[in-house]
């Protein structure tokens, strides 16, 4: 873990828990020691995240159990995105929860059999602590093995058909009650205080706005959010969570023209562009969404400095991630060539980045498009948009989260986390490149895309945010 790749992992070396990297020399001990693998994911802007290292894994007799009887392998997020969604959607299945960090059981072969978000070190009275639950997982594994292992195909099963089985008619009556549930879920959020650190949150806010009769929901939250992020003793939210907010915020100055809107975008936007120059690593997806939504905001703020900056920073990571014909790595190339002009192989090194990291940059690229008309910037994105449907689709609809899926890796995300849902990312661009190019090809596939999703998309809220403005998109709503 010391000379782990990101520092939220090489941390993790100070723990008396010996943390194994993800990877086939973690799941080979496990069957060679006939041991569960207990795999913790986390990220550095991760609230119960740092909790959790804090009071949980510097504890010597929590470490004392992992090293004993499992296999601890430890996960960033931000660094394997596949992975952190692979077990997010078990999770959800297993125990019903949503959010971060993620604590799963695994069996040796890496299927998921037990699992969920934080738990404390130590609860005698309901047995969730570690310290009770350690144990009693590992006896179960030892003593139940062919229960274990039938729980985990079946899991396997119910996530790979929840995200299969979702297909229905994009209707514009979908995109009504979609709004609906988004409006009375942000609603909520705000009145509960809890509509301050989400992209989710901020993404929602932004399609709100675009609607007299639901605007006045949106102006609540971000006011909300504003309100929080001004407390001296509130840290600062992860970049994402401020440029999602920055673009909502500059919407907001938009359609009120309300001044306080316009002075806290302003704010914001210098400060991420500021923040993108000084950038030196690089997460192809993050760096792209945070690019995105000041590429969008600025111009409406008539920031030019920031625009001309935020071009700069997109060209950048061109060059370190993207490669004609072949795609987008997720992190940076030690010796990258120029991403419109480079070989493939220059940023290649086995296989290119999730499609989240297609999606982000593509869309980062339509609005560099927009706010220069500088042509290689939209052939970028029509480039991705390519690569996107020869490596990452599937024939029954939607695209898998990996290029040339392999039967493990066939997870499908449409709704929003930490990022916006790939797929209505994907959604999203098509809609866009059929808006600049006129090639009604695009909205087709749009269409298609959206409708390999839409039955998930009653009920799930603030989650289905980046789904709708793609649905309002291709059908062209107000």
């Amino acid at each position: 873990m010391a000379h782990s790749t990101t520092t939220y992992l090489a941390r993790a070396a100070r723990q008396p828990v010996r943390w194994q990297p993800w990877g086939r020399d973690a799941f080979a001990l496990a069957a060679k020691l006939d041991r569960p693998v207990l795999l913790y994911v986390g990220s550095d802007d991760c609230h119960w995240c740092a909790e959790t290292d804090r009071a949980i894994y510097t504890d010597p007799e929590i470490g004392t159990l992992i090293n004993t009887l499992f296999v601890p392998v430890r996960v960033d997020r931000d660094e394997r995105p596949d992975v952190a969604q692979r077990y997010r959607a078990a999770v959800e299945r297993l125990a019903g929860l949503r959010g971060w960090p993620l604590t799963v059981f695994l069996t040796a072969d890496g299927s998921a059999f037990f699992g969920g978000t934080y738990f404390p070190a130590d609860d005698p009275i309901t047995g969730r602590g570690l310290k009770q639950l350690l144990p009693e997982v590992a006896r179960s594994y030892r003593e139940q093995r062919s229960f274990v292992v039938q729980q985990a195909a079946l899991l396997q099963e119910l996530v790979f058909t929840a995200s299969h089985e979702v297909r229905a008619p994009l209707r514009p009556s979908l995109v009504q009650q979609g709004i609906a549930d988004l409006m009375r879920d942000l609603d909520d959020a705000a009145r509960g205080g809890t509509a301050r650190g989400s992209v989710m949150h901020a993404q929602a806010a932004s399609v709100l706005l675009r609607d007299t009769t639901t605007r006045a929901s949106a102006l609540r939250a971000l006011d909300v959010m504003l309100d929080t992020t001004a407390e001296p003793a509130v840290e600062d939210p992860p970049s994402l969570v401020r440029a999602a907010l920055a673009g909502a915020l500059a919407r907001a100055w938009l359609v009120t023209g309300e001044r306080r809107y316009r002075e806290a975008g302003h704010a914001l936007v210098q400060r991420l562009a500021d923040e993108l120059g000084r950038s030196e690593s690089v997460f192809a997806d993050q760096q792209a969404y945070v690019i995105e939504k000041l590429l969008l905001a600025a111009p409406m703020l008539d920031e030019s400095t920031a625009t001309r900056r935020t071009r700069a920073a997109l060209d950048f990571v061109l060059q370190r991630t993207y490669a004609h014909g072949w795609g987008v790595r997720h992190t940076a190339a030690t010796n990258p060539a120029i991403g419109r002009g480079g070989e493939a192989g220059a940023v290649s090194g086995g296989q290119p980045g999730w499609l989240q990291d297609q999606a982000e940059i593509a869309l980062a690229c339509v609005a560099a498009y927009q706010v220069s008309h500088e042509p290689h910037y939209l052939d970028v994105a029509r480039d991705l948009a390519a690569i996107v449907e020869h490596r990452y689709a599937d024939s029954a609809g939607g695209y898998f989260d990996v290029a040339d899926a392999a039967p493990a890796d066939r997870t499908k995300h449409v709704l929003d986390d930490v990022l916006p849902g790939a797929n209505a990312g994907i959604a999203l661009l098509q809609a866009r490149l059929a808006q600049v190019t006129g090639d009604p090809a695009y909205r087709r596939r749009a269409q298609s895309t959206l409708e390999a999703f839409a039955g998930a998309i009653p009920g799930a809220g603030v989650r289905a945010a980046t789904y709708l403005a793609a649905a309002r998109e291709t059908l062209q709503l107000p």
